[in-house]
Formats: structure tokens, sequence, C-alpha cells
């Protein structure tokens, strides 16, 4: 009954400092009511004084009954909230990934591609409320999948890109162009592209500075990431005959001036990943710069727990009454 009880009057329970100042002035009433008569022996007295004993008994029952009516004046109560959520300002993000044989190199850990995989599954689950899409882009570009609210088909297609499917190449006027041509139709109150490359444009028919432009025309803003270490990274540099990758060491390009040019121009911002760690901070930096706006509805029940009290309190005070007026009625 009293399980997460709350009270919605409070105050009320500063009348319980009155019952001890009413049991100060029992005792004293009390004290003046009892007449005392000193004899030498009560042997002659057919005496049982078992009523006089209990008469406080009254009293007790009297304050009992007004600590249940102080208590249920104070109103307990338990409270049940239920939630509803409603998107208000939903985003639609696509996001363009490099996989192009660079992206096997392994200044990131295991490689690139596999970084930046786990990383970005980290990133379509932290976002429940939008819509994703994912390109894919090399020598040319494709789209891996739609945007969709269903997390599981983007987190399954992003497992299956690999290297292999696209002529090998950078082409990220394309790659950007794709994701361009995939939101360009959304009604969402904001539009995203996260593109990322680990080289410079050097494939496709679409220069990146158009792409851009069809971005900036559909109003969709682009956070552009470049991945790679400073200096020299352990690279695919040609084939084994078993066809397996040989690796070396090869010098990281990337054209940092026009993934600038693209974020400012669209609205959005350009980092660069160096490591891993790095990686997941710019992703967790996307994630709280692109807040999507969620409406909470709570619904308040209460149920009022002051009946009983007060049924209680009611029965002591008829009990009391009772007594009073039957077994101790000769002593009042």
């Amino acid at each position: 009954m009293f399980e997460n009880i709350e009270f919605a009057n409070p105050q009320f329970f500063w009348l319980l400092l009155s019952l001890p100042l009413a049991l100060l002035w029992y005792f004293f009433k009390r004290k003046k009511e009892v007449a005392s008569l000193r004899i030498s022996s009560i042997k002659g007295f057919n005496v049982s004084d078992w009523t006089s004993k209990l008469r406080p008994l009254l009293f007790v029952l009297r304050l009992l009954s007004l600590t249940l009516i102080i208590t249920a004046l104070a109103r307990p109560q338990t409270e049940d909230i239920s939630t509803r959520t409603k998107t208000t300002k939903g985003i639609d993000i696509v996001m363009a990934i490099d996989v192009s044989s660079s992206m096997l190199a392994r200044d990131l850990k295991p490689n690139r591609l596999s970084a930046l995989k786990e990383v970005a599954a980290s990133f379509i689950k932290e976002r429940p409320n939008d819509r994703i899409g994912l390109v894919g882009y090399a020598g040319e570009s494709y789209t891996k999948t739609p945007i969709t609210s269903d997390k599981s088909i983007v987190l399954n297609a992003l497992r299956e890109i690999t290297y292999g499917e696209l002529e090998d190449g950078t082409a990220i006027g394309m790659g950007l162009a794709t994701s361009v041509n995939r939101l360009k139709e959304s009604k969402a109150i904001s539009k995203v592209i996260i593109l990322l490359t680990d080289g410079v444009n050097n494939s496709g028919f679409i220069e990146p500075k158009t792409a851009a432009d069809l971005a900036v025309e559909f109003g969709i803003k682009t956070y552009t990431i470049g991945l790679g270490t400073n200096g020299n990274a352990l690279s695919p540099i040609a084939y084994n005959r078993d066809g397996t990758f040989r690796y070396g060491m090869r010098q990281v390009e990337i054209d940092e001036e026009l993934l600038k040019e693209i974020a400012q121009a669209t609205g959005g911002k350009y980092f660069r990943a160096t490591d891993n760690e790095k990686l997941e901070e710019i992703y967790d930096e996307i994630n709280k710069l692109e807040k999507t706006e969620i409406e909470e509805f709570k619904y308040y029940k209460y149920e009022e727990k002051f009946r009983p009290l007060i049924l209680l309190a009611g029965a002591l005070l008829l009990i009391e009454w009772a007594l009073r007026n039957s077994v101790f009625k000769s002593f009042i």
C-alpha cells in the first residue's frame, strides 16, 4: 500500500508537533483527576483495578486516530508516469564512403576502411530518430542503400561495404553528386552529407565543385573528413601472384583545400582524422552538431491513498467511543 508513496500536502505533517503537547496535557490532567486515599490495608476490599490501568488506552486510540487523520490530510498518493516522444525536426543523412584501394592502408587499425566502418556503425546507432543512407565511391559511385529509418538495413549494408566493388580511383565529385541525388527530394528540415576520403580527386566526370554547388542549391550541408596520417602510410602498392596486395610505404595525399572549400560552401565543416581515436572524436562532434529536435509528452496518473487512513481513523474513534461508554463508563 505504501510503496512509492509521495505526499501532495506534506506541510500538514507540522501538525504532528501537537502530539507531544497533547501527551503533556493528558499527563497533567490525569494527575489532577486521580484522587488518592491513604489506608493501612486493603485486604478487606475486593479490588479489581485492571480497568483503571487500561484507561490510558482510550487516549492512545485518540492519538493514533489523530495521527492517521494528519497523514491523510498530507494526501499520500502514488504517481504513474508514462511518456511518448515525437520527432519534431528529423535529419536525413547520407554517408559517402571512399572505398578505393588506398582505404586499405594500415595507418589506422586494422586498416582505414575497417576503422571507418566500426566508428560509422556507432554513429548510426546513436541516431535512432534520423533517416540514414549510404553511398560508396571509388573511380565511380553507387548508392549502397537509400535513406531509411530502419537502422538494421543500414548497419547490414555498412558491414557489406568493401574494396573491389568499383573501379579503383577517387571520384570525390561523383560520390558527392550521388549523395546529393539521394537527398534532393527529401522533405526533412535538415539534410546532411558526411563525405570521407583519403585521397585526391582523380576520377569521374563530375567536378567536386560542381557537386558542391548542387548541394548548396538543394540546401544540403556537407561535413568532409580527410582520413590518413601525416607523411607516409603502409599502403597497397601492387598485387602479389596470389591476388593479394603487396604493401609498402606511400605518401599520404589528401586534397584538404578542396575538402575545406566543399564544407565551407555548403555550411558544413572539415575534419582531419589521423588515427582511430581522432576519427571517433570527429563522428562524436558531428553527432553533437546535428541535433534532432524531439518533443516529449509526459502523462501523470495519481492514485490517492488517504481513504484507508480515514477509514482506519474512524474505526479507532468508534472503538474508543464504545469503550468509553461501556467498559470505562464508571471511570469517566
